[in-house]
């Protein structure tokens, strides 16, 4: 049995750490992989409080939001062998997962998550593509241009300003001539 949070009024920046000083970075980013790839979170009630920062029972939520809690773990301890699933979860169904997974994978530097943020370059929600973007402009490569070149036409301002700074990236990390 692991302690309550010292403090739920801390950032999940904090709390996340805090959890993997009780269990080990491992367990930490195993759990954490769990549940982005679906498992019960009743089996981590008591984890959970600390990738939340509610006390209260969970069991209400939205099925995604483990998920997500999953991913966003992923933001504050790391370990290469969580990739894959954050790859996987950037398939899922639910933009918001989607969308921490991207935001895993720019912290993170993944370049194989570059074909899926490419495909999230498209979709419905703008702050999907903005992140989808963002992404490419830290990550992605040069078969990926293209996406960031489009997105420069986009109907939302945010997306099309994360273009632009993503195009300046890149052409200054991948030496493009002409972005």
């Amino acid at each position: 049995m692991i302690p309550a949070p010292s403090d739920l009024t801390r950032p999940i920046g904090l709390l996340v750490p805090e959890l993997a000083g009780h269990l080990g970075v491992d367990a930490t980013v195993e759990l954490a992989c769990d549940l982005l790839g679906g498992a019960d979170p009743a089996a981590y009630q008591q984890e959970i409080v600390y990738l939340t920062g509610h006390r209260d029972p969970h069991d209400d939520w939205a099925d995604h939001w483990p998920r997500v809690w999953g991913a966003r773990a992923l933001m504050y301890v790391w370990d290469d062998r969580a990739t894959t699933a954050v790859i996987a979860g950037l398939a899922d169904p639910a933009w918001r997962v989607a969308e921490m997974c991207l935001k895993v994978s720019s912290r993170r530097e993944l370049p194989r998550a570059g074909d899926a943020a490419a495909r999230l370059s498209g979709h419905e929600l703008a702050r999907v593509r903005a992140q989808a973007v963002r992404f490419l402009g830290l990550v992605g490569d040069t078969e990926h241009v293209g996406h960031v070149r489009r997105a420069q036409d986009d109907p939302d301002g945010n997306v099309r300003r994360a273009a632009v700074r993503a195009l300046d990236l890149m052409a200054i990390r991948l030496d493009l001539v002409d972005p």
